[in-house]
């Protein structure tokens, strides 16, 4: 194996399983004899000392969180439906059967049964949840029991939108999501016949954020609660932090650019204020980490020694001689390095262009 192919294979695997921590060389030779080859000598680079960074720009795409169907309840014709783009709250209406609304209401489990006193289950305590955070449910003890309590309830929140007071619900008047959804797209019209399982809207969370891949090398510098500035379309920024990493890297989409990537999620301090369409480009800002006041070279300059670890060739009277060092961050296109006699201004060899 070349050493330049060799060297880029080490730096992705010290990249990805420190993300910048310093990591120690293993055993090998601090100094080699002097060689005194002229005629061989390589190609140079200087050691500088400064600050080194290794923050990152990475092109995003605007979306919203998640994507689900919400299926028909009841049997009947669709009179009206939610409108592509709209976005629905709690106990608003996301469509009607017969002219009778079938509202939202927030939780994990679907809503596959009619509900009513002495049943029991998460979707029990599910419904309970939603009539005491719209105060329907006042002193109602939240728990997975259907009681007469939560039957008073219920016809409480019958009452409020002049349906008839059973005390009993079931999906011809909910559908159960995980939070307020943003209506994708309508898969019926009004006029349609519906029955339960027609696919009726394709929803994702109402909650903007931006999601882009990121090279398995640059893996350390985003990780969940990383903070990011995104540069919007209309030239404004809007700051933010990681909320997801993927944990497999994948082969981009890119013909030009096979290497492995990984999927990265960015949510905003304050998603109200993005106003960009879905789906625009977008820039995001890695704030990275800076080292101050350290020696570097670049990237390709590290040598794998033969005995494990890393080194460098440093150049110098004539000759060569290759000099362990321990790495620190990596960062536009260098390595922090330290090593016994490294310093300012030394030339390290670096393979031809």
């Amino acid at each position: 194996m070349s050493r330049r192919r060799l060297v880029i294979a080490l730096v992705a695997i010290v990249a990805v399983a420190g993300g910048g921590t310093t990591v120690t060389a293993l055993t090998a030779r601090e100094k080699q004899e002097v060689r005194n080859d002229s005629a061989r000598l390589p190609d140079t680079e200087p050691i500088t000392r400064g600050d080194l960074s290794n923050s990152s720009q990475q092109e995003g795409t605007l979306g919203y969180l998640g994507e689900r169907r919400i299926n028909a309840g009841p049997t009947g014709t669709l009179t009206w439906i939610v409108g592509s783009g709209s976005t629905v709250e709690r106990d608003e209406r996301l469509y009607e059967v017969d002219g009778k609304p079938v509202r939202l209401m927030y939780g994990s489990e679907p809503m596959y049964r009619t509900l009513k006193t002495g049943d029991k289950g998460k979707d029990v305590r599910q419904l309970e949840e939603n009539l005491r955070d719209l105060g329907y449910g006042t002193g109602l003890a939240v728990d997975e029991k259907f009681t007469k309590g939560t039957a008073e309830a219920v016809k409480r929140w019958q009452k409020a939108h002049d349906q008839k007071r059973t005390g009993q619900v079931g999906p011809d008047r909910i559908a159960f999501v995980n939070g307020a959804v943003r209506v994708k797209d309508r898969g019926a019209e009004t006029g349609e016949p519906v029955a339960p399982g027609k696919p009726l809207l394709t929803v994702t969370g109402s909650q903007r954020v931006v999601r882009f891949k990121l090279s398995v090398a640059d893996g350390g510098l985003a990780k969940v609660g990383t903070r990011v500035s995104v540069g919007l379309p209309d030239g404004s920024s809007a700051t933010g932090k990681v909320t997801g990493v993927g944990k497999t890297a994948k082969s981009g989409d890119d013909p030009q650019d096979k290497s492995p990537k990984i999927d990265v999620t960015v949510s905003f301090d304050n998603p109200k204020k993005v106003t960009a369409f879905d789906q625009s480009p977008v820039t995001v800002s890695l704030t990275g980490e800076t080292r101050e006041n350290i020696l570097s070279v670049p990237v390709n300059a590290l040598l794998a020694l033969p005995g494990g670890g890393f080194g460098v060739q440093v150049v110098e009277n004539g000759g060569t001689r290759d000099v362990k060092v321990e790495l620190g961050i990596f960062g536009q296109g260098r390595v922090e390095v330290s090593g016994e006699g490294l310093r300012d201004g030394m030339k390290v060899g670096v393979p031809s262009a």
